[in-house]
């Protein structure tokens, strides 16, 4: 299997007879990627086969984005106004947050099967079926097939809100691509650089699917989009959306990182014969003690008034009281009708309709003392007492 940059360039151009990319921001990360990926990941057939159908996609996803903004450059024009950003570790509830949050019909919110594949196909009718739907739902099918333990780690939809790592993913500025496979190289590379062309680009296809939905004939007042990966780039955050509110959800995370490491690890089992728990202890209990205290620095650094804290205890119990919290934070009344539709969500969506999600912190060498050391400042600021 050819897993030179040039191949599967020219293999997205055929996709639709395009050539340009836009800048090049793309080149550098998508080769350093591609090398992790033929040398260290230990692929099966169907990781080689899937994640290298997947960075096709991508760079056939960055021509496509180019042609529509030269027939429509108008798109350049949208405006993402006070977006509402919800972080936190994993498993913190801000799946939960998000997905009630975005019930509301004045919200925008990023569709699972949109940051996947967030351009249309270039015939694209807003009216007629959107393949996009289609490819979406049978891919979430196939990981399900794959591996049906996922369904009890994370609610999956292929037309519910997600996160917005898939959309970074389209850059390749991302820690996304990591969750599918063992990636050391690539991952050490990706830490080091500056990711502004990511946060910039993510912007970007937040203005393409605005105008999207637009087209669709659903307006909206702002956008909320989620994804535990802002932690590791506050300060980005704050710089490419200066008028973004944040809220930040807190849990243990003696219990969070454990259960991230769950997840990651049955990804990695669906792409990988030899996936290591172990390995993806380490790799992700580092990332995300590095993540927080990066946050932790940018609030400390004079950003303390952009952010709104929640507890997971609260939301599970309460989450309503706790949705009322953040919408007097941005600003926003919440009508009866948004809150009809948010306990209509919960009421469908109850964690208890899910399988059971089963670990030990020992599969991923973990210890309660190590997690606790490494959470160490974190822990103390907003879990002490």
């Amino acid at each position: 299997m050819n897993w030179q940059a040039d191949s599967l360039v020219a293999e997205a151009q055929a996709v639709d007879g395009l050539t340009d990319f836009g800048d090049d921001s793309y080149r550098e990360p998508l080769e350093q990627l591609l090398y992790s990926l033929e040398h260290e990941a230990e692929l099966n057939d169907i990781g080689r086969t899937v994640l290298r159908q997947r960075v096709v996609d991508i760079l056939a996803t960055r021509l496509r984005v180019q042609a529509w903004l030269r027939r429509h450059p108008e798109i350049l024009d949208e405006e993402i106004r006070e977006p509402l950003v919800i972080v936190g570790l994993p498993r913190t509830g801000t799946t939960m947050l998000h997905r009630t949050i975005a019930a509301d019909p004045r919200v925008f919110a990023p569709l699972w099967y949109e940051t996947r594949f967030p351009c249309p196909a270039l015939d694209w009718d807003p009216a007629g079926v959107d393949q996009r739907v289609v490819d979406g739902k049978a891919e979430m099918a196939a990981m399900l097939d794959a591996n049906p333990d996922l369904l009890s780690v994370h609610p999956m939809d292929a037309l519910g809100p997600d996160e917005d790592i898939m959309l970074l993913e389209q850059s390749f500025y991302s820690f996304n691509i990591q969750s599918f496979a063992w990636l050391p190289g690539f991952d050490a590379w990706i830490e080091a650089r500056d990711h502004r062309p990511g946060y910039r680009y993510l912007e970007l296809l937040l203005k393409f699917l605005q105008w999207q939905k637009k087209q669709t004939g659903k307006p909206a007042e702002r956008w909320t989009i989620k994804a535990p990966h802002h932690l590791h780039y506050m300060d980005l955050v704050l710089e490419v959306f200066p008028d973004a509110k944040v809220v930040q959800s807190h849990r243990d995370p003696l219990e969070t990182i454990p259960s991230l490491a769950s997840m990651i690890y049955e990804l990695w089992r669906i792409y990988s014969d030899s996936a290591d728990p172990v390995k993806v202890g380490e790799q992700w209990s580092r990332k995300f003690a590095r993540g927080m205290a990066h946050t932790m620095a940018v609030r400390d650094e004079g950003a303390e008034d952009r952010f709104l804290d929640l507890w997971f205890k609260n939301t599970v119990s309460d989450p309503l009281t706790e949705i009322r919290k953040v919408y007097d934070f941005i600003g926003m009344d919440l009508t009866p009708e948004a809150e009809a539709e948010m306990r209509a969500w919960q009421d469908f969506n109850r964690r208890e309709l899910r399988p059971t999600h089963d670990y030990s912190l020992e599969q991923f060498g973990f210890t309660e003392e190590g997690l606790a050391r490494q959470f160490a400042s974190y822990r103390e600021r907003f879990l002490a007492g």
